[in-house]
C-alpha cells in the first residue's frame, strides 16, 4: 500500500470555535419561550410526551410557531430540531413559520367543507369570504368541525359560528374576538345531587364487587360506540389480564364527517362519561387516564378542567391519575393507534397491528381504549342491569343507539333511539325532509361508511347484518341525508377529498390511492373500472382503517348511482370488497 502523505508537521493549527455547530437559538427566545411554558416546568425539565401540549400553549400565545421558538423549544426539551418540527408540522392546527416568512393574520376563519356543509353551500362561503381583502384574517378551509347540524359551520378561532354567513362573518372580523363561551350543563354539584358517583363511591369502598360488575357489562350489549363496536365488557377483562401497570385512553377525537355525538354528551351530560373513566379504572385497574380530546371543541376542553378539578376536589380519583390532552387537527388520531402515538407526543401515525394496544398501547404498557358515548352508557348499565339495556333495543339489536342526522332534514341533531332504527324512522324523528327536497340517498355511517339509495332505508342501522351484506356499515352512527337535488357523484368526491386531506402518509395505498382517487373522480368522464381497481388496491393494502374504508362511498356511487356519472363511462367493477372495512375510529 503507498504510504499516507499525512504528517504530522504539516498539520494545520486548529482554531477553537467560537459557537457551536448547527442552528443557533436566539437567547431572547429561548427565555421568552421557557417564561410562557414555565407553569409547566418539572424540575426545569420539560416531558417528551407533553411536546404537543407545549406547541398548543405557545400557538395560543402568539398565533403561529416560528423557526425560532420551536428552536428554543428544541433546545428546553433536548431534542432535535427536526424531531420538533416533524411533529409540528404534521398537524393542520399549527402555523409554522420559517426565517423570512411573513406570519399569519391574527384572526383565522375557519369554514367547515365537509358532506354536510357543503350540502348548505359552504364552498361557495368559503370563495365569497377569500375574495374580500382582509389584512386582519384569513379565510381557509376546515375539513370537519364536528357541527354538522348547525351547517353550514364556521369557527373564528376557537369560536364556533353556527349556520354561518358571508355577512355574519364579515362583521366577526371587525368585532372583537370571542372567548368560547361554556354552554349550560349538568355540572357535579347537580350530577351528585341526582345521583351520581355512588357506584364510583361503593367501589372505593369495597362494597361494590368488581367481578360481579365485569360480569353485568359483559352480559350487557354495550359495545363500542366509536366505530368498531368491539364488545365492551370483553375488551375491559382482555386489558385487566394483563400484568399492570394499566392505562386508558379515552377518545374523544370525534372526526368524521357527520358525527356530533360525542359534543352533544359532554356539553350536557360530562360526567356519565367521567363517571365511566372512574368505573373503569376500579374494574381493570388502571393507573393512568388520558382523555384525548379534539381541538375543535375549545370550550369543552375547559369545561372538562372545571368539573375534573371539582372530582379531585372530593376525592374520587384518589385511585387513578387523569390527565386532559387535546388534539391539534388531525382526523386519522381517531383511530385508536394513532391516538395513542399522538398523546405520547409524536405525530398520529397507526401502528402496524399485533400487538394491540390492549397488550402493548400508551408507553408500551396494556391500554383500555374507549370512545366517550361507551362510557357515557356504563353507569346505567351497572346501575339498571344488561337486561334492562338490552331490552332498549329492537329485536335482535340490542341496546341505545345515538344517531347524529345531518344533511336535508327539517331538524338536524342527534336522535338517540333503539338499535337497529332504520333511515326512515330517523327521517321522521327529525321533522321529515327539509322543504322542496324529497329522499334520494343516505350515508349510514359518516364519511366511511358507505351511501345506499333511498329504496333501501328500511335496513336496521346497526353493526353487522343486512347493512354489511350491503358493502356498508354503520360506524360512529353518523347519518347524511342526500335528496333529489344532490348529486351523488359530487359527494362521494367531497369525501375523498376528506380523505386525501387526512391521509397521515404513512403508507403508499391511501397517501397515494386517495390523491388519485379524487384526481380521477374530478374528470369529465371518470374511469370507473380504474377507480374500482384502486379502490380494491387501497381496500387490501392499506395500514389502517381510513385508506381501508376510504373507496366506500366511491364504490356505493358507482353501484347505486350510476345515473349520477357520465353514462357512457359508467362499467362493469369485478372485484367490489364483500364486506365493509372498519371506519378509523374503533374505540
Amino acid at each position: 500500500m503507498p504510504e499516507s502523505s499525512y504528517s504530522p508537521d504539516k498539520t494545520p493549527k486548529r482554531q477553537g470555535r467560537y459557537k457551536p455547530k448547527g442552528r443557533q437559538v436566539d437567547p431572547a427566545r429561548l427565555q421568552a419561550v421557557e417564561d410562557v411554558l414555565q407553569p409547566h416546568l418539572q424540575e426545569r425539565v420539560l416531558q417528551r410526551d407533553r411536546l404537543i401540549e407545549y406547541l398548543h400553549i405557545l400557538q395560543d400565545k402568539t398565533g403561529y410557531l416560528s423557526a425560532s421558538d420551536l428552536a428554543a423549544l428544541a433546545e428546553l426539551m433536548r431534542l432535535p430540531m427536526a424531531e420538533i418540527w416533524e411533529v409540528a408540522s404534521f398537524y393542520d392546527h399549527f402555523d409554522l413559520i420559517s426565517e423570512g416568512e411573513t406570519p399569519p393574520p391574527p384572526r383565522t376563519i375557519r369554514v367547515c367543507t365537509s358532506l354536510s356543509c357543503m350540502l348548505q353551500g359552504s364552498h361557495d362561503l368559503l370563495a365569497e369570504l377569500q375574495a374580500m381583502k382582509s389584512e386582519d384574517a384569513r379565510f381557509v378551509a376546515a375539513p370537519c368541525l364536528g357541527a354538522c347540524d348547525k351547517a353550514p359551520a364556521a369557527a373564528d378561532g376557537h369560536h364556533l359560528i353556527p349556520i354561518a354567513h358571508a355577512v355574519s362573518l364579515k362583521m366577526t372580523v371587525d368585532a372583537p374576538k370571542h372567548h368560547a363561551p361554556l354552554a349550560d350543563y349538568n355540572d357535579f354539584e347537580a350530577y351528585c345531587d341526582a345521583g351520581g358517583y355512588q357506584l364510583v363511591k361503593a367501589l372505593s369502598s369495597g362494597k361494590a364487587d368488581k367481578q360481579v360488575l365485569l360480569a353485568e357489562l359483559e352480559a350487557s350489549a354495550l359495545r363500542g360506540l366509536g366505530g368498531a363496536g368491539f364488545p365492551t365488557g370483553q375488551k375491559w377483562r382482555i386489558v385487566s389480564s394483563y400484568d399492570g401497570p394499566r392505562n386508558l385512553a379515552v377518545n374523544g377525537d370525534e372526526g368524521e364527517p357527520g358525527t356530533f355525538k360525542d359534543r352533544h354528551y359532554l356539553s350536557t351530560d360530562p360526567h356519565r362519561m367521567i363517571e365511566g373513566v372512574l368505573i373503569a379504572a376500579h374494574i381493570v385497574g388502571i393507573e393512568k387516564a388520558y382523555i384525548y380530546m379534539r381541538d375543535e371543541y375549545p370550550e369543552i376542553i375547559e369545561m372538562l378542567h372545571i368539573e375534573l378539578a371539582k372530582v379531585a376536589k372530593a376525592g374520587l380519583d384518589a385511585h387513578v391519575d387523569i390527565e386532559l390532552r387535546r388534539g391539534a387537527g388531525a382526523y386519522i388520531c381517531g383511530e385508536e393507534s394513532a391516538m395513542i402515538e399522538s398523546i405520547e407526543g409524536k405525530r398520529g401515525l397507526p401502528r402496524h397491528r399485533p400487538p394491540y394496544v390492549a397488550e402493548t398501547g400508551l408507553f408500551g404498557q396494556p391500554t383500555l381504549v374507549n370512545n366517550i358515548e361507551t362510557l357515557f352508557w356504563v353507569r346505567d348499565i351497572l346501575e339498571h342491569g344488561a337486561e334492562w339495556y338490552n331490552r332498549q333495543g329492537k329485536e335482535g339489536h340490542p341496546g341505545f343507539r345515538t344517531y347524529s342526522v345531518s344533511g336535508r332534514v327539517k331538524q338536524p341533531g342527534l336522535v338517540t333511539a333503539a338499535a337497529g332504527s332504520t333511515a326512515d324512522e330517523l327521517i321522521a324523528a327529525c321533522g321529515g325532509m327539509a322543504d322542496g327536497h324529497h329522499f334520494k340517498a343516505y350515508l349510514p355511517g359518516g364519511a366511511s361508511g358507505g351511501i345506499l339509495p333511498a329504496s333501501k332505508a328500511d335496513i336496521p342501522l346497526d353493526f353487522g347484518g343486512s347493512l354489511a351484506e350491503e358493502g356498508c356499515f354503520v360506524g360512529s352512527h353518523a347519518v347524511v341525508i342526500l335528496s333529489d337535488q344532490d348529486n351523488i357523484w359530487d359527494a362521494a368526491r367531497n369525501l375523498m377529498q376528506f380523505f386525501a386531506h387526512e391521509s397521515c402518509g404513512q403508507c403508499t395505498p391511501c397517501r397515494s390511492g386517495t390523491d388519485k382517487a379524487a384526481e380521477l373522480m374530478a374528470a369529465a368522464r371518470p374511469d370507473t373500472n380504474l377507480l374500482g381497481e384502486l379502490a380494491a388496491t387501497m381496500a387490501d393494502a392499506s395500514i389502517c382503517g381510513l385508506g381501508q374504508a376510504a373507496p366506500n362511498p366511491l364504490l356505493s356511487a358507482i353501484k347505486h348511482f350510476p345515473q349520477d356519472i357520465m353514462q357512457e363511462n359508467v362499467g362493469q367493477i369485478e372485484s367490489l370488497p364483500a364486506k365493509a372495512k372498519p371506519p378509523v375510529e374503533g374505540a
